[in-house]
């Protein structure tokens, strides 16, 4: 029977540190759908179950620990900025500037409670203890690293010290996980927030700024611009649309080229913006019901899929669609959201191309684009792993400050996260595919966050009863507590009652601005959108280099007292 002891206790052994991380992995998601009175603590049990292994002895080599939580929460934040780099820029410009400054208020209210503990219990806890607890109660291990870093360079022997801020850490981290998880019940609680309802008013404000194209049939009884060309009406109103097709008066289907002309009692079917359609009503005629689909001909309607990694980047003027192939693009489908089939649109692998003409030439474009969703589902490996290593380069950058004895660095997380939303984003300009079909990324990033989590709870498990259950320990929870939870229940209620910020927004801002990874899955199964992923990853990396910044200057400010 000595493979089972290898297999359960030998701390060398791979299959050990997989059978490990398997059992606590699948029974920590096992038991997160578990749900008492309609709440639930999803995958963060996993945490948890982590813990109670390491505290009965189950152990894993401490090398192969650190890699696996780095490891895990690299490809986790990674796989989040994939998936909302395109969302990102535009929240950001939306209410990114506002979350930042809220972002901005807890850290500040961080401090606040910080100094208010330290100056009713500096003659029994310094400092340095607090800088730790508070790492742990904001769940940022890179300003634990940063203060430690500075204490290990400073004269002096500190190395009690630098292990206190350890426990304290290892005290805090694991209690702030439920303690924001609370606080999010708190927020749904108090505000008797309505799940569905914020599910309608997220879906509301996503088709509020991707307006959908307006899709009609115009009569043209304006005499004065009879006979003129399509190239010539775009010269009288000049703006983007698209004439797909005209029917005329003796029943003739034209898929219409710039030199085609139109003339009195001409249908034309346009794909306008919305807010122009009046303005074109008035220039050509009224809008008539017409249902094209019965019409008689060989035109046709239909979607070709890009998958072609060639066509990545170009804009749909650049295909000729229309004068190569006798065929009228009228709208691109992304992401779910139609957009018009403007000639400066840059298209993407993924979208979905709505052409009108003959089916012959239909198909001639549909071979040049792909067209293949088998194709689509093979992983783009090389965009996602040079993404990676561009991310460990990016974070590594020192930053240097006057007076800072060690410089910052965004770490294997911030770097990643913000070079997978450039990818997302720009990734086209240099020919890099970014795309990843949604189960794919949800598989990748729940196998990121169920490593991470494993691997915080292994790490912590052996202390965590003699951090959290010794006098000090539950003393510096309860501390931990009260850091995580009041700056988050006064920004969170300014938030929804000032600016009255969607519940799923606040979820993902109280995940980012803690850098809570652990706590994220639990707001990102609250609903069905991206809204939390978007917030997160918007105040995410101010947020790092805050807290990373604050923990040091504290160090560095009592080092010189």
């Amino acid at each position: 029977m000595g493979w089972i002891n290898d297999i359960l206790y030998n701390q060398d052994s791979v299959a050990h540190t997989i059978a490990l991380y398997a059992v606590v992995i699948s029974l920590g998601i096992l038991l997160g759908k578990i749900k008492i009175r309609g709440f639930s603590f999803g995958m963060t049990i996993v945490l948890f179950i982590a813990i109670l292994m390491g505290h009965l002895d189950f152990r894993i080599n401490q090398q192969v620990l650190l890699f696996m939580r780095d490891f895990g929460l690299l490809i986790f934040v990674y796989t989040v900025g994939l998936q909302m780099g395109s969302s990102f820029f535009s929240s950001f410009r939306q209410s990114g500037i506002r979350l930042n400054v809220l972002a901005i208020f807890v850290v500040l209210l961080n401090l606040i409670v910080l100094f208010t503990i330290y100056f009713f219990n500096s003659d029994k806890t310094s400092i340095y203890q607090l800088v730790g607890i508070m790492s742990g109660a904001v769940t940022c291990t890179p300003g634990l690293g940063a203060a430690q870093q500075v204490l290990q360079e400073a004269p002096g022997d500190y190395a009690q010290t630098i292990s206190q801020m350890t426990m304290g850490y290892a005290a805090a981290y694991p209690v702030t996980i439920i303690a924001s998880v609370l606080v999010m019940a708190f927020i749904k609680l108090i505000f008797r927030i309505n799940p569905s309802a914020e599910q309608a008013a997220v879906e509301k404000e996503e088709a509020d700024a991707h307006v959908e194209p307006f899709i009609g049939t115009f009569k043209l009884t304006n005499t004065l611009i009879d006979g003129i060309t399509v190239s010539k009406l775009h010269n009288v109103y000049d703006h983007d649309y698209v004439v797909s097709r005209i029917l005329k008066p003796d029943g003739q289907i034209l898929i219409p080229g710039y030199d085609t002309q139109i003339g009195v009692n001409d249908l034309l079917l346009v794909v306008m913006s919305p807010e122009d359609v009046e303005a074109f009503r008035q220039i050509v005629g009224p809008t008539v019901e017409r249902n094209w689909d019965k019409e008689p001909g060989k035109v046709v309607s239909r979607n070709i899929l890009i998958s072609n990694p060639k066509i990545n980047g170009k804009q749909l003027g650049a295909l000729r669609i229309r004068n190569g192939y006798g065929l009228n693009a009228t709208r691109v489908t992304r992401a779910g959201v139609s957009l018009l089939a403007s000639r400066h649109l840059t298209l993407q692998v993924g979208d979905k191309l709505t052409v009108v003409g003959r089916e012959a030439d239909v198909d001639h474009l549909a071979g040049r684009l792909g067209n293949s969703q088998k194709h689509l589902r093979q992983p783009n490996m090389f965009t996602f792993f040079f993404g990676i290593l561009l991310g460990i380069l990016l974070g590594s950058v020192p930053i240097a400050f006057p007076g800072m004895t060690m410089p910052l660095r965004l770490g294997l997380s911030g770097g990643p996260l913000i070079i997978a939303i450039l990818i997302s984003r720009y990734g086209y300009k240099l020919k890099l595919v970014s795309y990843t079909s949604t189960s794919a990324a949800l598989m990748i990033r729940e196998f990121g966050m169920c490593i991470f989590l494993a691997s915080v709870g292994f790490a912590a498990g052996p202390k965590f009863v003699e951090s959290v259950f010794s006098a000090n320990g539950a003393q510096w929870v309860f501390w931990g507590f009260l850091i995580t939870t009041i700056p988050l229940v006064v920004v969170a209620t300014f938030a929804r009652i000032k600016y009255k910020i969607n519940y799923f927004t606040i979820l993902g801002f109280i995940c980012g601005a803690y850098t809570d990874a652990p706590a994220l899955a639990y707001a990102d199964s609250e609903g069905n959108n991206d809204a939390a992923l978007v917030a997160y990853s918007t105040v995410y990396p101010l947020i790092t280099f805050l807290r990373v910044l604050c923990a040091q200057f504290i160090v560095l400010a009592f080092l010189a007292v």
